[in-house]
């Protein structure tokens, strides 16, 4: 073995760093290939990365350096340019090469017990991995670039010739950018503008990230800007290195120019996503008078943009513009090591109220939105001793730095009055948005963060059952009343009630079917509860409390009836339209050994078209209880109808399952699919699921498909059907039967057609 591959205690360092931001990439190969024996991922000199369990013994390692030495050296087969496999006793490794255009990047290695009629060949695996092999690509371009860079500076600390300096000030300021551990504060783009004004002798200095609302302006020393000007420059500047996804520079600005009147040189850099989307622009102006910019200062510029989309990918929530919660632990620890370490510090936990509220009433985009809405809210009201991010969902945390609880809590009282202000309209409803927040001291525990931010959750438990928009701090030794039990035994007596006197009712979502020439009328079939006064109860409130409690399998049982006795009486005009109707079936009717005899007694009571009715059992239930699904599904499977697996994605085990449950169909989870146009994660994921799906004969289905946008991108992801509000929205299913079986618009109005259900 060459030394090439023996880390030294550099290396390792920055490997050991590498590995925390390359786990998703790990994560997501894990879900993909569950039942692999070992995954790593190597960078270009064979160093691992990131590793899984099962990967010890050379024989891999070994692999992986050979054929990075023979792929630089332009020796490697060709037919073994994207890898290849070797196989030994019952396993076979398979070994993918990442490549930049002019040298290899790095390697993926998989390593997997063969089946019965051997390995599966590489193509078939390669093809199953492909979308993380390319998006792995990208960012180990990135890193591999940061690390040339420290190399380049460590090496510049010798003496130089007179020649040298601009060269070296240049690697100086990469490597100060980077951070001298390999880790980016959170607030290091403002410092990153003004360093770059310094160290180009510019005028002014602009980051512009309308996804991420970020809009930062500095001038130098001594020197004021004109916001008006810099403003329209920036609009102006951005939308141009979008359309032409290139670098600008501007020595001389034409009179005819927009930007004409300025009296600036400029030098304005896009700012790319990992999938190369133009999502900002980093832009300098120099004096008119001043050097030109010349190509040293542009390939400066151009590392630093990309420097800054890396601090925006791993830094801050895409969706919101706050930190991402490892980047607040990370500032939180900083503080608490640093010079304010004896100072005192508070944690917040924020959750949105009634959130579930507006997703059931008015879509899961608008409650993206108001999340939004909150998130700006926050931004804006944010002291430079005060940072917040979004924990997950609609959960926020907030550090406060050198700041006890009595000013801590006067903060957050006036934030959520002023979230409470918030105008927020959907379709002439005015949505009212409030907060609860629970505040902590954080004292000198053993985990100081993690102690605080679960009694700042205490406290936030508090603050609900108080009302809405309350902020309450964390007594000592408190414990909030954990899963609602008083709660659940109110719910369960208007269950059993609803059970009793029918007081359920089904209503049904369109699936749209997303292929050219695809016609059909699919739809689920959603419960919804009524209480007393006839208001509808969320099903996440009630049906959680039946699981808990044991009735959900009654409630599955009403559902099964009710639905095949109101599709029997129409049953063979629904068939001859190619009407098809989804039931879901819960976690605890897997486990009841009754429920299989009951279902297959009423289909063979009700004989409808199996053509007609398919069912839905959530991921992690069927994983949870494999046995009881394997059975149940083979013998719906028997009677010909079709088996979705719903929420599929969430988990990361279920994938090495779908052979022995022989599902037909996927329904993508929709937290995935929200995020499809805002996180290249996402969409990687959505990608490898709906390859998966293809190579195992599934068929797809998007959920929360709530926007144009979103339609748009699974479209072009290959998902073969999408459900949500842009589709459809839940009507009772006695209107929709009703259009369906009617002659005219009204089968139109049924099937949820519109701009969402064309193909």
């Amino acid at each position: 073995m060459s030394t090439a591959a023996i880390p030294d205690e550099e290396d390792t360092i920055e490997a050991h760093a590498l590995s925390t931001s390359l786990d998703p990439y790990g994560q997501l190969l894990k879900m993909l290939v569950p039942r692999a024996l070992g995954i790593g991922i190597y960078d270009r000199t064979g160093v691992p990365l990131w590793l899984s369990e099962g990967c010890e013994g050379p024989d891999v390692p070994q692999l992986v350096e050979e054929a990075l030495n023979a792929a630089r050296a332009g020796k490697l087969d060709p037919s073994q340019r994207d890898g290849f496999t070797r196989s030994w006793t019952g396993e076979t490794t398979y070994i993918f090469i990442l490549r930049a255009p002019e040298a290899p990047l790095g390697a993926v290695t998989l390593t997997c017990q063969d089946g019965s009629s051997g390995p599966r060949p590489f193509s078939f695996v390669q093809g199953l991995l492909r979308p993380v092999l390319q998006v792995l690509s990208r960012e180990l371009l990135h890193q591999g670039t940061i690390e040339d860079l420290r190399k380049e500076a460590a090496r510049s600390s010798a003496p130089k010739a007179p020649a040298q300096p601009a060269r070296e000030n240049d690697l100086r300021l990469m490597l100060e950018a980077s951070g001298a551990d390999g880790e980016t504060h959170s607030g290091d783009l403002q410092e990153l503008l003004r360093t770059c004004i310094a160290h180009l002798g510019c005028t002014v200095g602009a980051l512009l990230v309308p996804d991420r609302r970020i809009e930062l302006a500095c001038a130098a020393a001594g020197l004021t800007a004109s916001r008006d000007a810099l403003e329209k420059a920036q609009r102006h500047l951005l939308a141009w290195v979008q359309v032409q996804r290139r670098t600008l520079i501007l020595n001389r600005t034409p009179a005819s120019s927009p930007l004409g009147t300025l009296p600036h040189k400029i030098l304005a850099c896009p700012i790319r996503d990992r999938a190369q989307h133009v999502i900002g622009v980093l832009v300098l102006f120099k004096a008119a008078d001043a050097a030109d910019f010349d190509l040293r200062q542009v390939r400066t510029v151009e590392m630093m943009a990309r420097h800054t989309a890396y601090v925006l990918q791993n830094t801050y929530d895409p969706a919101t513009g706050l930190l991402t919660r490892p980047a607040f632990e990370q500032h939180a620890f900083a503080t608490l090591a640093g010079a304010l370490s004896g100072r005192e510090h508070c944690v917040a936990y924020a959750d949105v109220d009634g959130l579930h509220a507006i997703n059931e009433n008015h879509g899961m985009h608008v409650g993206d939105q108001a999340l939004v809405r909150i998130a700006e809210t926050i931004r804006e009201h944010l002291t430079p001793n005060v940072v917040a991010a979004r924990l997950a969902g609609d959960r926020f945390a907030l550090f406060f730095s050198g700041e006890g609880p009595d000013g801590a809590r006067a903060f957050l009282e006036h934030l959520c009055a002023r979230i409470t202000e918030v105008e927020f309209v959907h379709q002439g409803t005015k949505i009212e948005l409030s907060m609860s927040v629970g505040l902590s001291p954080v004292t000198d525990a053993k985990l100081p963060l993690s102690h605080a931010l679960a009694s700042a959750e205490e406290a936030c438990r508090r603050a609900k059952s108080q009302g809405r928009g309350q902020v309450a701090l964390y007594e000592h030794g408190e414990r909030a009343s954990r899963p609602p039990l008083v709660e659940d035994l109110s719910i369960l007596g208007s269950v059993r009630e609803a059970l009793a006197n029918d007081r359920f009712r089904m209503e049904a979502q369109p699936i749209a079917a997303l292929g050219a020439g695809t016609q059909c009328h699919r739809f689920e079939l959603l419960l919804r509860m009524l209480d007393r006064s006839g208001a509808t109860v969320a099903p996440e409130k009630f049906l959680a409390a039946a699981e808990r409690n044991g009735l959900a399998c009654e409630i599955d049982r009403w559902v099964v009836q009710y639905a095949l006795e109101i599709l029997s009486s129409a049953a063979a005009l629904l068939d001859h339209l190619d009407a098809h109707f989804t039931i879901n079936i819960s976690g605890q009717a897997l486990g009841d050994s009754t429920f299989p005899a009951f279902l297959e007694q009423k289909l063979s009571e009700y004989g409808l078209p199996s053509t007609l009715l398919s069912f839905e059992i959530a991921e992690s239930a069927a994983v949870a209880n494999i046995v009881a699904a394997e059975s149940l599904i083979g013998r719906l499977r028997e009677y010909g109808h079709e088996i979705a697996l719903d929420d599929f994605g969430r988990g990361l085990s279920s994938l090495g399952y779908l052979k022995s449950l022989s599902a037909s169909h996927l329904k993508i989870d929709g937290a995935l699919i929200r995020e499809l146009t805002t996180s290249s994660h996402a969409r990687s994921a959505v990608a490898a699921i709906v390859s998966l799906a293809r190579e195992t004969g599934l068929k797809t289905t998007a959920e929360s498909v709530e926007s144009e946008a979103l339609l748009e991108a699974v479209r072009e992801l290959g998902v073969d059907y999408a459900q949500g509000f842009v589709i459809g929205r839940p009507r009772p299913l006695e209107i929709v039967l009703q259009e369906l079986l009617s002659p005219g618009p009204a089968r139109s109005r049924a099937a949820g057609a519109g701009a969402g259900a064309r193909p």
